[in-house]
């Protein structure tokens, strides 16, 4: 090597030395807006749940900040003519974190548990999967009841989350109490209410796009305390930065802000039919819940809660989505509409509606607005905060009239709607049944095109926003807050915060 290349080498390395550089022995924190549920992707159903996920459990496909489905653990797949059977390469040299392999025995198994475990809330999505045929050691075949448009979408969220076999079988139900995948970090320990720790996967098959030895997601439940902290360096990330402080994070120069549409909804859900509450007026007379709609004003609920940072809705997906049904925009507060039926129900002094809400900041205040706007329709809402784990699990099991509640969103619009709707649905807390909602739905799944899909959507859609099992309020825009030494950090519409090639740079 000569002395003129020896010394250049010399002097880029000191260089290097002297700017900033990746520091891998941090802790990274991020607070979370509320508890995670369960740990077990078959069986858990909250936002920030995913979010941990993303960090513990890889799935089968992935995708990018524009929706694109790519590959994560599968590496590619074809699809067959007739559409009834996909077959996936897998990604050889992948071990979950208790050591078992990853390979195509391992996908069959966790497509069996998702569909046959009874606390499993991912039937619904898998249930076109038929069979599975282990075609070689890194390939699957799915085998499919029919087309399925929606499946390679759910295979990039909880139902396409590959655990360890071993682990899942020894477990049981139990699993999600300490939960083992595939991801760049591993299971540690949990606190409920407290803290959820990760540490670095060395054995990960990605593992030198990972820059930190773990992560601690921490639930705050309070905005202006997520705020705080991340200001004080207690934490170093926050998800859903509340719109009202987006200024004064904007000009604190330690902080950068980062954002991206969401793709789901929020909304109030009825007790239509689930369980002994369900027998109350609201959840028999559809009339009352829309009076409720017609009482809201969903702009100034933007204006007033969100600082016109969101976008009013009234249906599953915002005005902007192509899967949005320009037949029904969003409706005009109309209070003497509302009065008039309620007249018409029965209620002409009005009637009381008790709603349960999730203990944070930004959801009451948005209940307060709410409850003003209905009082001057005669709606009496009394608002019961609860910790959002606590409120979900009292909605699945039918105690509650009305919650106020939403949906992260999925990439494909079944995702918004299959499993709220249809009469067996994973997630159909309202325990709403219409045989011709479930036949639309189920349509949609197999149609050929985006057209026949979208006039299914349309039908389904007249019958939804006439029954109101859910009243749409607004779709958010995901809002993160960082660290400025916080580097390469990518902001997408499913609002999850995905590690791979980010960096602390002091």
């Amino acid at each position: 090597m000569s002395h003129l290349k020896t010394a250049l080498i010399t002097a880029l390395l000191g260089a290097t030395a002297l700017t900033a550089s990746p520091v891998v022995a941090k802790d990274l924190r991020i607070a979370l807006q509320s508890d995670a549920d369960v740990l077990d992707p078959d069986q858990s159903r909250t936002f920030v749940g995913r979010i941990v996920y993303t960090s513990l459990c890889d799935k089968l496909v992935d995708i990018t900040p524009d929706l694109e489905i790519i590959p994560q653990l599968a590496t590619s797949w074809t699809t067959s003519d007739d559409g009834t059977a996909i077959t996936m390469q897998l990604r050889e040299g992948v071990v979950f974190h208790d050591g078992t392999p990853f390979n195509a025995e391992a996908v069959a198994a966790n497509i069996e548990r998702s569909q046959t475990l009874d606390e499993s809330r991912r039937k619904s999505e898998v249930q076109s999967i038929t069979s599975t045929e282990v075609t070689g050691e890194y390939e699957i075949v799915l085998n499919l009841a029919g087309p399925d448009a929606t499946l390679m979408a759910q295979l990039a969220d909880r139902a396409g989350m590959m655990v360890s076999p071993t682990a899942a079988a020894e477990a049981g139900a139990d699993f999600g109490l300490n939960p083992v995948c595939s991801g760049p970090f591993t299971f540690t320990e949990r606190v409920a209410q407290d803290k959820i720790v990760l540490s670095r996967f060395d054995d990960y098959w990605n593992a030198d796009a990972i820059h930190f030895d773990s992560v601690t997601f921490l639930p705050i439940p309070d905005t202006t305390v997520r705020l705080a902290n991340l200001q004080s360096g207690d934490i170093d990330m926050l998800e859903r930065l509340a719109a009202t402080d987006l200024a004064q994070a904007e000009q604190d120069p330690d902080i950068v802000v980062n954002s991206a549409v969401s793709l789901g909804y929020q909304g109030i859900t009825f007790n239509i039919n689930n369980g002994e509450k369900g027998d109350n007026p609201w959840g028999n007379d559809k009339r009352l819940r829309q009076a409720l709609s017609l009482a809201i004003d969903r702009n100034a609920i933007n204006q007033v809660v969100f600082e016109g940072a969101f976008a009013p809705g009234n249906q599953p997906f915002p005005s902007t989505s192509p899967w949005y049904n320009k037949d029904f925009p969003v409706p005009a507060r109309d209070v003497e509409a509302a009065k008039a039926l309620l007249a018409e129900a029965g209620y002409p002094d009005g009637i009381d509606l008790e709603v349960q809400a999730p203990n944070t900041t930004v959801p009451l205040q948005m209940m307060q607005v709410i409850q003003s706007m209905a009082a001057e329709a005669g709606i009496r809402i009394s608002i019961v905060a609860k910790e959002f784990a606590t409120q979900l699990a009292d909605q699945s099991a039918g105690d509650y009239v009305a919650s106020q509640v939403g949906w992260s969103g999925r990439v494909d619009p079944d995702g918004n709607n299959h499993q709220f709707v249809t009469t067996d649905g994973g997630i159909n807390d309202s325990k709403f049944s219409d045989p011709k909602v479930d036949e639309l739905m189920n349509a949609a799944r197999v149609a050929a095109t985006t057209e026949e899909r979208r006039a299914l959507y349309n039908e389904a859609m007249v019958i939804m926003l006439d029954e109101l099992p859910r009243l749409f309020l607004y779709h958010q825009t995901w809002i993160w807050a960082h660290n400025a030494s916080l580097k390469g950090f990518t902001p997408y519409p499913d609002g999850m915060i995905r590690l791979e090639g980010v960096t602390w740079e002091e």
